[in-house]
């Protein structure tokens, strides 16, 4: 957002920068062009006023010998201007043709100039003055046609600078008129640019805050750019987090009120299921009971006593017993774990497909800090739900590590089934939730709760080949890298 704005005001200066620059030069174009015609009107003024003196030295010429003849002083004031006329043209800075014509001006009126002084000085005879006076008066013929020429070629030089000024002053109109209504209309759009840059992400924040307060916590704000992308990936994160700790909230309610739940149940049933099972034992034993009622007893009997771990795993859910810390060796309790699990009928016989366990465990020492009996439940509650993922036989590896820098030991166990839908992987721990006919779905909620007692997290993933991998995290408290 920072460039943008740098780039805004840049623009706007630039604008500002190159219009001002404009019009000033268009000024000072403008300035220059009328001191130009300024300066060709004083010249062709110059020019009609050596004309004029010209004209007043052929007239002292034309009236000698007239009763209307000028005074001699007169006649020399009037030559002496025409002079001081033609050097005035040399003052100006003009162009190497027209300082060449200006010479021959100036070489003409010494010539008219020394014509009229031999008139009006020579004594000489009738005849010779005569002479004399034809001979100044061409010359002031030719000079006169000098300067009407010279005057003809500055009034047309004048007019087309003056066509041309003229010209040039009605395009910097049409451009000076463009740059004051094209000025404000890019103003107005790079205006609207960068207003829309703002008010649309913060808009969009706006909307998300209003989703997020209505209790939508799975809106998420649409990628933004600039500082605004920060914020709304800032904005999402907490959003996240928002539903994490709800759900965590309302995981927490559920597992209260399933423990104020369970243990009413506890209460109300397990006592008297327990005369019932007495009574049902004592009518079984019997020895007049015929065989058909007592196996009926006997399958009675069975349901009770899952009903009594029913309620076991219940109130181990929502009441799991405090775990009793010690330093334990994690590769101890899983060989110990695994030897029971051997004697087992599920992986001793099953339905002659045999279930293979194959142990991977890092030769290094693994000690953490946990309760060895809840680790035990764990790790079983894994093989057992390993080996009834593979109702035809395969393989379940179980594999130890360590992550040294983030002070953890990871547990993997894996078997070689069919695997998992996808959209059972999150719904997977849920409590009550089970894919299996004679489950409670208690087992692997409950193996959850006893990993994250200990500060651990386990997750579960679909294998690239083949199977599914439970992967425990534990805190390493304590470690050691022996060699075995």
């Amino acid at each position: 957002m920072k460039k943008k704005i740098l780039i805004s005001l840049v623009l706007f200066s630039l604008i500002f920068l190159a219009s001002g620059s404009y019009i000033v030069k268009t000024i000072e174009r403008a300035s220059s062009r009328m001191a130009e015609l300024i300066k060709l009107h004083q010249i062709e003024i110059l020019r009609e006023h050596l004309a004029i003196e010209i004209k007043r030295a052929q007239q002292d010429l034309y009236l000698r010998n007239t009763r209307f003849e000028r005074r001699l002083d007169t006649i020399v004031n009037h030559v002496r201007s025409m002079n001081t006329v033609v050097n005035t043209c040399f003052e100006c800075h003009h162009e190497e043709s027209v300082m060449q014509r200006l010479a021959s001006l100036r070489s003409q009126t010494e010539v008219f100039k020394t014509a009229l002084s031999r008139v009006f000085t020579i004594r000489a005879d009738r005849q010779r003055r005569e002479v004399e006076e034809d001979s100044a008066y061409r010359a002031g013929v030719d000079l006169v046609a000098e300067v009407n020429l010279i005057r003809s070629l500055t009034h047309e030089r004048l007019e087309e600078r003056t066509l041309a000024a003229f010209s040039e002053v009605a395009s910097t109109r049409v451009v000076m008129y463009g740059l004051l209504a094209l000025t404000p209309i890019v103003i107005l759009g790079l205006s609207m640019l960068f207003l829309r840059g703002v008010t649309k992400p913060v808009a969009a924040l706006l909307t998300a805050t209003r989703r997020l307060k209505g209790g939508d916590l799975d809106y998420r704000v649409p990628p933004l750019h600039d500082e605004y992308g920060e914020v709304a990936a800032s904005f999402n994160d907490m959003a996240a987090s928002l539903k994490e700790q709800y759900l965590k909230m309302q995981w927490a309610e559920q597992l209260f009120l399933l423990g104020e739940l369970s243990g009413g149940l506890a209460h109300e049933i397990k006592n008297p299921l327990a005369g019932v099972k007495a009574s049902l034992d004592v009518i079984s034993a019997d020895e007049h009971l015929p065989a058909e009622d007592r196996d009926i007893l006997q399958k009675s009997i069975e349901q009770i006593k899952r009903i009594e771990t029913l309620i076991k795993n219940l109130l181990n859910f929502a009441r799991p017993p405090k775990p009793q810390f010690m330093s334990v060796d994690v590769n101890s309790v899983l060989n110990t774990t695994i030897t029971m699990a051997q004697r087992l009928p599920l992986f001793s016989d099953n339905n002659g497909q045999p279930i293979r366990i194959v142990r991977l465990l890092d030769r290094r020492v693994f000690e953490v800090t946990a309760d060895p009996f809840q680790l035990q439940q764990v790790f079983m509650n894994l093989l057992i739900n390993a080996g009834e993922a593979m109702p035809r036989g395969g393989t379940v590896t179980v594999r130890t590590s360590i992550n040294p820098l983030a002070q953890t030991v990871n547990i993997t166990v894996t078997d070689s089934g069919e695997g998992m839908d996808p959209g059972l992987v999150e719904k997977i721990f849920q409590p009550f939730y089970t894919t299996k006919s004679k489950g409670t779905g208690l087992g692997l909620s409950i193996t959850k709760r006893l990993i994250e007692q200990h500060g651990g997290s386990i997750r579960v993933m679909n294998n690239r080949d083949r199977g599914v991998s439970f992967s425990v995290t534990l805190p390493a408290k304590q470690k050691e890298a022996i060699t075995a």
